[in-house]
Formats: structure tokens, C-alpha cells, sequence
């Protein structure tokens, strides 16, 4: 079928494009202009979805794993092809600058091809196999599997979710943030050449429409990625049936600076990690706890390299940084800056005004705050944006306590030249990632999720292949 990624943004409901009476649209933050219409569904669509969905589940669950994966493969070759043109789109509606968006379209389609080959290892295990008897455990398809994808990272984590749920011979449902529903439904229109009708479908709509789908009974998996505070209300919801659910939720990820780094080099990666796509990734760096006897010069080389950094549209040459991606986002991160004083603020950015309301768009300069209070807001709650605060510590039982001291437990990191110190730290932090001087770093072969009020479960990796299944032990009696 034909196919433009920038026109038609509409619903798929059981193979085939359909729109609603009622429309919405996103705003591109870095102008405040609308971008085009998309579909509101309503209950109707969603039911229509489900029962297609679950009808598509009989025969695709099916499907042998070799066609499946197949599928997955060709589908990978066909977003390759429109990447350049997802990556414009996803400038437009998510606000982060071209080279981010170029990695974040490169990375999906990597994801497409990694996770299928994965897929390939779950087996049948014959847990004992005698004259008297025989013992199979497999991993069965769950049904009809909605996931949920929020506004930050709306092309990978689509195929994210995507992927894993019909590899393991799933229906999915995919619902798009209605800050960013376009490169979804673009995702999920293009699927259509390579997966049966009502395998692969997408419902955009307003605040209505995920509690509908997380409510309706014929949905047996929800993968959700989120805020804590809307994961706890999809878990509730899904309680009412039991649904399995995915929860991949908020962190307020800790970076530990050992005395030994290189100060210049790894002060910039640090910044570079906390101010990434805005601040706005749930595993991006939200506190940076650095030895005292290198606290100065290392926060001095921080703020330099942080001035260098340039917000702007994304499409603008040089650009690091775009904008916050919606007013309400927006406001919530000037609430943080509210709690500050004007020296704080002017301290990294040279203002004390580091967002311009005279303006368009949703605009806000990197800022390092220097040694909040362990208790103050910004140290103990995420803000989901350009904000940094950097503490001093200097006895290493007490900052691995004081980085486990929240309610979240998504990624920390650990940076040092001692081998053994870097390991001894980071085998102590409570989080389900950690990494060694690195962070952000996902392998699509290794599962992520979060501990504590960080999520529930897995997505990658063969853990996250196998949340989409049900495991059945076979016991033959001979």
C-alpha cells in the first residue's frame, strides 16, 4: 500500500486505516504550533480492536516461529527505509534534535533485528525425560497485548514493545502518547505489509482511551512505560482481571564520582548523560554524587562544558538540546526551578532566567544545581528535565546509602579508575541496571526494568521475550 510517513495519520483496526469523528493534535514544542489531526478513539474502536485482535490471536499463536520472526526481519528492512523520513517526523513531534532522533530510529531497527534472532533461543526444556515419565516446560503466547508507549522515546519504545509481543505469537495493540501519536501510528500503518490482519494495530485517543484498554477483558498483557504515579492505576486497573502487566517507570538514577576519574573528560560525559533528549529518559543521570577532594574542580568542568551546550530546534545545526516536550511537562520543571534561588540557577547556565516565556516553544537551559540539601526536592524527586544536582560525599558506605535512600530503583553508575572500587559500589546499589563508567547504555540482549516503585518485570532480553508468555509445565505419565 502506499505510504507517507507525514500525511493520513489514522487508527489500525484490524489491518485497514480508519478515523473518528472527533479529532485532536499535538503541538511541536519548539514552535507551539499545531501539528495535524489524529483520530479520539472511542469505546467502540477499542472494542473492535480487542475482538479483532484476539480473533488474529487463534491463528497468528500458530504461525510457526521461523514465519514470525520472518515477518519481524522484513518489517525491520522496511523501517530502515523510512528512517530518515520517522527520525524528521519525530523532530516535529517529540522536539529532540536531529541527531537524536537518528539514533533513536538506527537503534529501533536494530532492536527489530536483535530481539527476533533472541526470540530464536526460547525452547522447550525437558526438565526430565525417563522410562517412567516426562517432564516438558514451555513458554506459551499470552493473548491480546496492549502497549502503552509514552511521549519521550515514542519510535524505539514502540518497537519495543511491538517486537517481543508478536515473536512470541501475540496480538498487540499498540497506544501512542497523545503528546506524540504520529511516528506510533506511522509504525503501526507500515506493519501492516507484513503481519496479518489484527496482529499488529493502533488506537490514538485522549485520556480516555488507556484506561478503556487496560479495563477491557479480553486484554490479557499490559506493557506499560511510564510515570510511577500512572503505573500504580494500570496495575490497579489490570488487577480487576489479572492481566500481566510490564511496568517500566520512574528513576532518580544516582552517579557516583570516585576521586581517581579524569576530571575534564568525564565531567562532560556526566553532563552530557544527565542533559541527554532534555533530561526527559526515565534512566537518564538525576543526581551526581562526587568525591569532596574533587568536588570543585569536577562541578567547575561540568558547568564550562554545560555552557556549551546549545538548546534550539532540532532541525538547527549544533543543536544538543531541544525543548521540554509539552506545556505540562513544561510547567512541572519551572516548578522545580521555583524551589532555587537566582544564584543557583545562574550558576551553570549565566542566567538566573533560564526559560524564556516571551517566546515559543518550551524552551529551558541546562542548569547544575550546586549541593542541595539530601532532603530538598531536587535531590529527592524526578524532575523529568534539564536540572542537575551535584552533592559531595566522601565516605563510601554512606553515599551508596544516601544513592539507595529513595523509593526508586531504575539505574545508577558508578565511575572510578579503581576496578575493585567501581565494582564493590556498584554491586551495592539498588537499581536494575547499573553501569561502570558508562550509563545509559541498553543492549537489546539484556533485560531492563526497574526495582522498587521503578517497575514491575522486564522489557529486552530474553526476560522481556519471555514476559509475553505464560510458562506450562507438561507432565506425561508413561
Amino acid at each position: 500500500m502506499a505510504f507517507n510517513v507525514f500525511e493520513n495519520f489514522q487508527n489500525t483496526i484490524n489491518g485497514k486505516q480508519s478515523t473518528t469523528a472527533e479529532k485532536r493534535h499535538g503541538i511541536n514544542p519548539a514552535t507551539a504550533q499545531p501539528n495535524p489531526d489524529v483520530p479520539v478513539s472511542t469505546q467502540e474502536d477499542v472494542n473492535n480492536a480487542v475482538v479483532a485482535a484476539d480473533e488474529a490471536f487463534k491463528s497468528w499463536s500458530d504461525v510457526p516461529f521461523a514465519e514470525r520472526q520472518k515477518a519481524v526481519l522484513a518489517y525491520a528492512d522496511e523501517v530502515e527505509k523510512h528512517a530518515a523520513d520517522l527520525a524528521k517526523l519525530l523532530v516535529q513531534e517529540q522536539g529532540k534534535p536531529m541527531h537524536v532522533a537518528t539514533l533513536e530510529t538506527g537503534l529501533s531497527v536494530q532492536m527489530l533485528r536483535q530481539t527476533a534472532n533472541i526470540a530464536a533461543e526460547i525452547k522447550d526444556e525437558i526438565v526430565e525425560d525417563n522410562a517412567e515419565r516426562k517432564i516438558i516446560v514451555r513458554h506459551t503466547p499470552i493473548g491480546v497485548a496492549v502497549g502503552i508507549v509514552p511521549w519521550n522515546f515514542p519510535v524505539s519504545l514502540t518497537v519495543q514493545k511491538l517486537a517481543p509481543a508478536v515473536l512470541t505469537g501475540n496480538t498487540v495493540i499498540i497506544k501512542p502518547s497523545p503528546f506524540t501519536p504520529y511516528t506510533g501510528l506511522k509504525l503501526v500503518e507500515l506493519a501492516q505489509n507484513f503481519f496479518p490482519p489484527g496482529v499488529v494495530q493502533a488506537l490514538s485517543g485522549d485520556d480516555n482511551l488507556g484506561p478503556w484498554l487496560t479495563a477491557h477483558p479480553l486484554v490479557e498483557k499490559i506493557s506499560f512505560t511510564g510515570s510511577s504515579a500512572t503505573g500504580k492505576k494500570v496495575m490497579e486497573s489490570a488487577s480487576k482481571t489479572l492481566k500481566r502487566v510490564t511496568l517500566e517507570l520512574g528513576g532518580k538514577d544516582a552517579a557516583i564520582i570516585c576521586k581517581d576519574v579524569d576530571i575534564e573528560a568525564t565531567a562532560a560525559k556526566v553532563a552530557s548523560l544527565g542533559f541527554l533528549n532534555s533530561g526527559q529518559i526515565c534512566v537518564a543521570i538525576k543526581r551526581v554524587y562526587v568525591h569532596e577532594s574533587i568536588y570543585d574542580k569536577f562541578r567547575d568542568a561540568a558547568i564550562a562544558f554545560t555552557k556549551t551546550l546549545q538548546v534550539g530546534e532540532g532541525n538547527q545545526e549544533g543543536v544538543f538540546m531541544g525543548p521540554i516536550q509539552n506545556s505540562m511537562q513544561y510547567e512541572k520543571v519551572k516548578g522545580f526551578l521555583a524551589d532555587l534561588t537566582p544564584e543557583q540557577i545562574a550558576l551553570s547556565n549565566g542566567t538566573s532566567q533560564p526559560f524564556d516565556s516571551s517566546k515559543p516553544g518550551y524552551f529551558i537551559k541546562p542548569t547544575i544545581i550546586d549541593r542541595p540539601a539530601d532532603t530538598s526536592r531536587i535531590a529527592t524527586e524526578e524532575p523529568f528535565g534539564p536540572i542537575l544536582p551535584f552533592m559531595a560525599w566522601s565516605d563510601e558506605k554512606d553515599v551508596i546509602a544516601r544513592a539507595n535512600k529513595t523509593r526508586m530503583g531504575l539505574g545508577a553508575s558508578v565511575w572510578s579508575n579503581d576496578e575493585k572500587e567501581a565494582e564493590r559500589i556498584a554491586s551495592k546499589l539498588q537499581a536494575g541496571s547499573v553501569w561502570v563508567n558508562t550509563h545509559l547504555e541498553l543492549d537489546p540482549r539484556a533485560p531492563f526494568g526497574g526495582h522498587k516503585e521503578s517497575g514491575i518485570g522486564s522489557e529486552l532480553g530474553m526476560a522481556g521475550l519471555k514476559a509475553y508468555t505464560n510458562v506450562q509445565s507438561l507432565h506425561f505419565r508413561k
